[in-house]
């Protein structure tokens, strides 16, 4: 899509307040000068219309169905924004296509991707942002309730897990995050606009994060956790002018892959200007003929991990057989941050340059 348009989705667990998150970006988002087209609930309309997994043959037979109907809708939504003539444009997701493997056995979701022609990667990275709202089950029981949407029946044990579930479903995407009830039900929708607006970059797109160097974690456990996903990264720096830094990033997992062009001016050591856009394949190779050869090529696995509502990021080179770094992005510089006690933390390294991926590009060119 154009730079224009921005597609995010909000998700989350039975009675996480989405239907008031809708309302108030409505209103927020349009005096900010953005045209807000929402896409409305897929498994709502098919549940209401008659269409359910237990009306349908089979469980697959339903989620194919919802995930069709969401793609379709999706791009026309798409399609009508490309054609209006708003600077910017919010396309709101009232959840994602991702919200159907919360669903599904691994391999019952393994075969709808094949029969829709498609995969994982290319499905959940297609949305620019998530945001996932946590069910009130979880932190407010007290004011859970299913009255206000007569297609969810769950209990609130099975609104938890489920929202334990859909966490893990949009883990690896490269914006996920997590708005939980650690304040009141106002607290909770003033801190998710405030993420979708540090997000889309109003007034400037910060990023705030603090990067950890950290023992060597153990792969098999990190594989074996239903809130890890690996993905494969290579990273590319590319001639710049002074004072920013551009690289292109192809990220995925067994061939299938999205590009991604990001431009950074570092603000203090802890916040940065980001501005990153999608890139097709084609515009991807293109770009590399701009290389900067004094700089390698990053390779990586980065295992992305949700813990605590808090979205980690572990990156692994093929260089170090002893450590690796542990990246977290914050909503402000003082955010607490809670680790797994699985992660042995050596030293913060937020503001060490020799410890940005472009130093360690030249690292490794010069054999270190």
């Amino acid at each position: 899509m154009e730079g224009k348009i921005k597609k995010i989705v909000i998700t989350g667990g039975p009675c996480g307040g989405k239907s008031t998150a809708m309302s108030r970006m409505q209103s927020y988002f349009t005096e900010l000068g953005y045209r807000v087209l929402f896409v409305s609930e897929t498994a709502t309309e098919l549940i209401k219309g008659g269409v359910a997994p237990w009306t349908c043959g089979s469980n697959k037979a339903y989620q194919t169905c919802q995930i069709r109907l969401q793609m379709e809708k999706e791009k026309i939504f798409e399609n009508a924004a490309l054609s209006m003539p708003d600077e910017k444009i919010l396309i709101v997701c009232d959840r994602g296509t991702i919200d159907n493997k919360a669903y599904m056995a691994p391999d019952e979701f393994a075969e709808v991707m094949r029969d829709i022609g498609t995969n994982e990667v290319e499905l959940r990275d297609t949305y620019d942002g998530v945001f996932h709202l946590v069910t009130a089950a979880k932190g407010a029981a007290e004011f859970y309730t299913t009255s206000n949407n007569s297609a969810r029946t769950e209990t609130p044990e099975q609104a938890a897990l489920i929202d334990d579930k859909i966490i893990s479903a949009w883990t690896g995407h490269p914006h996920l995050r997590v708005i939980d009830n650690s304040e009141d039900f106002d607290g909770k929708m003033k801190k998710l606009l405030q993420e979708i607006t540090g997000f889309l970059g109003e007034p400037e797109p910060y990023e705030t994060e603090r990067k950890f160097l950290i023992e060597y974690p153990d792969i098999d456990l990190l594989r074996s956790l239903d809130n890890c996903q690996r993905v494969e990264i290579i990273q590319t720096y590319l001639n710049s002018p002074d004072g920013e830094e551009v690289r292109v990033r192809q990220r995925g997992i067994e061939g299938s892959y999205i590009y991604f062009k990001t431009i950074k001016r570092r603000i203090s050591g802890m916040k940065c200007v980001e501005i990153e856009d999608r890139l097709s394949k084609d515009e991807y190779l293109a770009l590399l003929m701009n290389a900067d050869t004094s700089k390698r090529q990053i390779r990586k696995d980065r295992y992305c991990l949700t813990y605590k509502n808090q979205y980690f990021e572990i990156d692994v080179y093929p260089f170090w057989k002893d450590k690796a770094i542990a990246e977290i992005e914050l909503s402000g510089e003082d955010d607490d941050i809670v680790f797994p006690d699985y992660i042995k933390i050596i030293k913060e390294v937020t503001e060490d340059l020799s410890y940005k991926n472009s130093s360690l590009a030249k690292l490794v060119s010069d054999g270190g």
